[in-house]
């Protein structure tokens, strides 16, 4: 009779155990996606803004050479990106090209000069930074204008602002929507051994030797818990790419290092400290009301 009182305690537990692991994963898979929304979000931003072309209209009594190294100048500023030339036969097929038809022997001589796009990192890419490049660029003989369209950057800076406050706001209220879930998880899961806790106490255990044994396998749950939300997301993520293949221009293998690496920190973080409260709690408590 004992022994099975004894097994089903230990089924009990285990129950109670991998419900709260998934549980916590589950929540962690939450946090997991915005965090990737957060990344793809960013990544998406500096896309937009490392798009926006400068054009630099050159003088047509430059050299071919003179150009090529005005260009490789350009390459080496802090706040280019890439730059590409295009010369004025280049500019002529591509003009042909979307109009259809040869404008050249219409006209019966080529007007286009030659260009250079110069694409900006994305920190560079707002109207400021761009107006003090471009007044340095016009400095120089060889530029006969430069061409940029400050009300497109300026809607796409505010646009990108107010989404960022948005999602950022949606993330923090999210986060704490998280940690209240697995705080209520991980009670819950205590609750069903303030007995043992406090019949470690009665028999003269110390508060830090009672607490340790929960904290690791609290922590310990909340590892597996990451890992399984892990292997979830990159599922969904690796499903995601398949069924929209242009998305993989904002992979970032460095910033999903990150969201995964902060998954198995917030997941064995908060089940351990929230663990330490409910068990402490538990040690405060007197016998009766344990009851209650």
């Amino acid at each position: 009779m004992e022994e099975f009182e004894v097994s089903e305690a230990a089924k009990k537990t285990k129950t109670i155990y991998i419900s709260t692991i998934f549980s916590i994963a589950l929540v962690l898979l939450m946090l997991g996606m915005l965090g990737l929304i957060l990344v793809h979000a960013k990544n998406l931003s500096n896309y937009v803004k490392e798009n926006i072309v400068l054009n630099i209209i050159v003088d047509e009594g430059a050299k071919e050479t003179e150009i090529l190294a005005f260009q490789k100048q350009l390459n080496g500023n802090a706040a280019v990106k890439q730059t590409q030339y295009i010369n004025k036969e280049v500019a002529q097929h591509n003009l042909t090209k979307d109009l259809g038809e040869d404008f050249v022997n219409f006209l019966g001589y080529n007007p286009l000069l030659s260009t250079i796009d110069v694409y900006l990192k994305a920190d560079y890419a707002n109207n400021q930074r761009i107006d003090a490049l471009k007044k340095s660029l016009e400095k120089d003989p060889m530029v006969k204008e430069v061409i940029y369209q400050s009300s497109l950057i300026d809607m796409v800076n505010k646009n990108i602002s107010t989404i960022s406050l948005i999602v950022l706001g949606f993330a923090i209220v999210l986060l704490v929507i998280a940690v209240a879930l697995i705080n209520n998880t991980i009670r819950l899961a205590i609750f069903s051994q303030r007995f043992l806790i406090k019949s470690m106490q009665l028999v003269g255990a110390t508060k830090n030797f009672i607490r340790k044994p929960f904290i690791l396998v609290a922590a310990l749950h909340g590892l597996i818990a990451s890992f399984i939300a892990i292997i979830i997301l990159l599922g969904i993520l690796y499903y995601a790419q398949k069924e929209i293949p242009e998305i993989i221009i904002l992979r970032n293998y460095t910033d999903f290092g990150i969201v995964l690496v902060a998954m198995v920190a917030i997941g064995i973080f908060i089940t351990a400290i929230s663990t330490l409260f409910a068990v402490s709690r538990y040690l405060r408590l007197k016998i009766y009301d344990l009851y209650r």
